[in-house]
Order: structure tokens, then sequence, then C-alpha cells
């Protein structure tokens, strides 16, 4: 399986010829560094919640136009998605095969924020190994046995890097690759992974360092 880093928590997941996108939001496309072409050879698309940096409708219309993907969200994305004629079918709580992926999603509470409500947020565990917990670092996620690959929120505005790499520390991973970190310039970017990675190392975990959109690791 390769995983695709495009920007900020936009992830393509790719096995057996099969692409599945996660929240092409639109941090993604601010810079226009990544464009809805990318995109155009998805065949299924994963909306976690309505938060503008991880949908954005616009972007979302010409990709599904493009790849006639199937979109999966939860209800309160749902409602935006119809609201713009968007189609989707609703992943909430429990399993689903979605081409050659196993998805177990479930509910999760986003982290508080500043002045702003909280969303509906659907996080998911894909092929019982890949943690994706969005933007949420609730104690319950700590107790989901066998994760080998958390997805993990780098930084947020809704919390500071201490916080971050206990939350990560707690589930004990073998692997992170860094998300939610899109509207940071490239040298601060660069400085902060060096030191995730160095952190991560001594608890024998591996820090996965992508810079250009579009790179991927092997899992």
């Amino acid at each position: 399986m390769r995983i695709y880093k495009f920007m900020h928590s936009c992830l393509v997941f790719e096995d057996n010829g099969f692409k599945l996108l996660f929240d092409p939001g639109k941090f993604t496309f601010a810079e226009g560094l990544v464009k809805p072409d990318d995109f155009a050879d998805v065949n299924a698309i994963i909306i976690s919640h309505i938060h503008p940096d991880h949908l954005d409708t616009d972007h979302l219309k010409t990709i599904t136009s493009l790849s006639n993907a199937t979109v999966y969200a939860n209800s309160q994305v749902g409602e935006a998605l119809q609201k713009e004629g968007i189609a989707f079918e609703l992943m909430e709580q429990g399993k689903y095969t979605v081409g050659p992926f196993t998805i177990d999603a479930f509910d999760v509470q986003h982290e508080p924020l500043l002045n702003a409500p909280i969303p509906q947020m659907t996080g998911y565990i894909i092929n019982g190994k890949i943690l994706h917990p969005i933007d949420s670092m609730e104690a319950k996620l700590t107790e989901i046995p066998g994760i080998e690959l958390l997805l993990m929120v780098t930084m947020a505005p809704f919390a500071n890097e201490l916080r971050i790499a206990a939350f990560a520390e707690s589930l004990k991973p073998k692997q992170i690759l860094p998300v939610h970190d899109g509207y940071v310039k490239e040298f601060f970017l660069r400085s902060r992974y060096d030191n995730y990675a160095r952190y991560f190392e001594k608890a024998g975990i591996q820090f996965h360092q992508v810079y250009k959109p579009g790179d991927y690791i092997e899992f």
C-alpha cells in the first residue's frame, strides 16, 4: 500500500490500483501546488467533517466530475453536500469495505476550538492497523489495540507539541505520518519535523518526513 500526502490533511491511499482520497479541503488547493486534476483517477473519497480545511465543496465537485468517485460522509457533512448537489453514501459508525480497504468508522470528538462550534466528526481505522483520528486526541483512542501507523496532527490551533507527542506515545504505534500542517512555511515545518523525528526515535517510533505534495510512504 502507498499513502500519498498532498497538503494539510489531504491523503490518497492506493492499493491494487484503487485510490481512496481523504479530506481534500481548502488548504490543499490554497497555493496552487495541488489541483483537482491531480485526483482525476481516484475511486472513492471520504470527508471526515465540515471544517473547510477538510471539505471544499467547489473543488470536490470538480474532482467528482473528473473521477466519478463515490463520496462517503457522515450526516452533517452529508447535509452540506446535499445543498451543493453532491451525491454521497453515509459512513458513520460501523465497518465498511471500500475497494480493497476495510474501514472501521466511529464517532470521535473534535478538539475544542476558540469561538467555534464542535462539528460532527468521524474517525477511521484502515485495514485494522492505521488510525486516522482526524482532529482528535480523545483518551479513548489510546485504547485501540494493534495500531501500527498513526496519522498524527502535527500542529493545530487546538494543541501544542507536548500534548500531541504525549498522545502519540500513549498509542505506541510503530510509525507516524504527520498531517494537519498545511498552513506553515516549509522552513518552520522542517524544523518541527526534525524535532518530532528525534523525539520519537527515542521511543522506537519512525516519524516519516514528507514535504512535497504527492510524496508517499509504503506501508
